[in-house]
């Protein structure tokens, strides 16, 4: 057995020195010590459909086990350009501008290495998903903040003004995590005419694309030519199927984009499971249209969720996508958004995650927390009586 010594601990300078463990993980951490149900962190209770799991497990038994080619399997591929084509009308190369990746975190810091150089600015509207910082500064990049306006819908004036000769990117998100507010179409030309004259890279976190409500579309970076000439855009089979642990996205770019991205995903991952990647490609080939289910199906979560709410002091904000619901607490507490969810996951067993975890400098006098409907009907029931009791 070796034996611990005091011997020389080298030094190191942190990367992230102002970085700690995420407040996913902490709340989840914190939901599991008291046995709180956990509406914080953005996954499903439930299974994807059996004949997907089917559909891997077929992939794995007729030995789909090795390394597939860095860029993700042909097919799987190809069923991709398949579909954005179908719904947003551009072509993408199956060969040349699609990427499979090791889910859309590691697409977004892929990404912002392969275009960002030391001393780059990239523009990140907050509240913003908490990965896209940390990247940036990994990339050697300078992070430039800018609020959301009213309603958490963007401040163009604010985006223009931030622009710069060092201006490299602008990360979008859309449907937004944490809001759950979907851009609009003028919205989404605003950016493009905003953008025409640079030479930005926008890279498009469109996760949640395949959850919007109430008669809403998805306006893609890809529909809109003059922003798919510029952009990244990240999506996820994880969100989409129900799997999340599965860890499988996609980014597509134009060619000489996906050329600089590629160089970089064949060092930090250089592929992704091959299965999971054949599994999923067989599904899709067998079921094309099993996505277009998905806004009736949150949509149902959402409104049961919210109609639950009504019974409680907490007041629903506007969720047009995405499977989360942020609350107004005002009229039930005063206390700070993180001591809130602390005090809401300890007291009433239910945890939430506080918005102001996705900003720099929050608005001490906002009163919202973000609670995750992708659950059971049953796991909603108990959280919105327990809610209740106490919320009131």
């Amino acid at each position: 057995m070796t034996t611990m010594t005091a011997s020389r601990r080298p030094a190191l300078v942190s990367r992230l020195p102002g970085v700690g463990t995420t407040i996913f993980t902490r709340m989840s951490a914190l939901a599991a010590e008291c046995r709180a149900i956990n509406l914080g962190q953005g996954f499903p209770d439930f299974d994807p459909d059996p004949a997907l799991i089917d559909a891997v497990s077929a992939a794995m038994r007729d030995g789909h086990n090795q390394y597939p080619p860095m860029a993700g399997l042909p097919m799987l591929r190809e069923v991709l350009a398949e579909k954005i084509a179908n719904l947003h009308g551009c072509r993408y190369d199956p060969a040349q501008e699609i990427t499979i990746t090791a889910g859309a975190t590691q697409a977004i810091l892929t990404a912002l290495l392969a275009i960002v150089q030391p001393g780059d600015e990239v523009i990140v509207l907050t509240p913003a998903y908490d990965c896209y910082a940390p990247a940036v500064t990994m990339a050697g990049g300078v992070v430039r903040h800018v609020a959301l306006g009213a309603g958490f819908r963007p401040d163009f004036d604010a985006m223009a003004s931030s622009i710069g000769p060092r201006t490299r990117a602008l990360i979008v998100n859309s449907p937004h995590n944490p809001s759950a507010t979907v851009w609009t179409p003028d919205e989404m030309h605003h950016l493009a005419a905003l953008l025409r004259p640079t030479d930005i890279v926008l890279i498009a976190d469109e996760v949640y694309e395949h959850m919007v409500f109430d008669g809403r579309s998805h306006i893609s970076a890809s529909s809109i030519p003059d922003l798919a000439a510029r952009s990244m855009v990240v999506s996820s089979f994880g969100k989409t199927f129900h799997a999340t642990g599965w860890k499988v996205g996609t980014v597509v770019a134009p060619a000489h984009l996906m050329l600089e991205f590629r160089k970089v995903h064949q060092f930090n991952v250089f592929t992704v499971n091959t299965p999971m990647q054949a599994g999923i490609a067989h599904y899709l080939r067998a079921l094309p249209q099993a996505y277009l289910g998905l806004p009736a199906f949150y949509q149902a979560r959402r409104d049961r969720f919210r109609a639950g709410l009504s019974a409680t002091g907490l007041r629903a904000l506007p969720s047009e996508g995405t499977y989360f619901q942020c609350v107004d607490y005002r009229n039930v507490s005063d206390m700070a958004e993180s001591a809130f969810c602390e005090w809401l996951t300890r007291n009433i067993g239910v945890a939430a995650i506080p918005v102001d975890a996705f900003e720099p400098a929050p608005d001490p006098d906002r009163r919202v927390v973000r609670f995750c409907f992708a659950k059971r009907e049953a796991t909603l029931d108990e959280a919105l009586e327990r809610l209740a009791k106490r919320c009131i």
